[in-house]
């Protein structure tokens, strides 16, 4: 399998006002992570909160990149809590923001889970679980914008 994952999404709404929803902390809980603790400048080290229906919260570290308003987002995650994000212990989110037939499309890549020395069977459990989570997440995003309520948020 990849060490790739990648969605893109049309989304019917300016440039300006999808990098808002994904780099700012009171839009992003809208349609991804239920905590966060974000700024959108490179070096940030923070987190996000998950909270599955059944189980426990799930609480990722994440470092901030790059920040290239209003067309290019990056940050790692999913290292180990306390120790500095680099390739060999965290996976790449990037986000890519280009004006389309009026409104953005969106596209994330993550890249690097297949350079954490993890077993194949774990590398594509993990791949697997990013595919479908990408892609429910950016739905949410795409709803959200859909039913107008981010225009009001914002």
């Amino acid at each position: 399998m990849s060490g790739s994952i990648e969605k893109s999404v049309h989304i019917e709404a300016p440039v300006e006002l999808v990098w808002r929803l994904v780099t700012e902390p009171e839009q992003v809980v809208r349609w991804f992570a239920d905590e966060i603790d974000l700024q959108a400048r490179p070096g940030h080290e923070g987190s996000m909160t998950f909270q599955p229906e059944s189980g426990a919260a799930v609480h990722v570290p994440i470092s901030v990149e790059s920040v290239e308003p209003p067309r290019r987002f990056t940050y790692r995650w999913s290292h180990p809590a306390g120790t500095p994000a680099s390739p060999a212990n965290s996976t790449l989110v990037e986000f890519t923001l280009t004006p389309e037939d009026g409104g953005t499309r969106l596209r994330v890549v993550e890249t690097g889970h297949d350079g954490l020395g993890w077993p194949q069977d774990q590398q594509d459990a993990f791949a697997d679980d990013h595919n479908e989570g990408w892609s429910r997440h950016l739905g949410r995003l795409e709803a959200l914008v859909t039913s107008r309520s981010a225009d009001a948020a914002l």
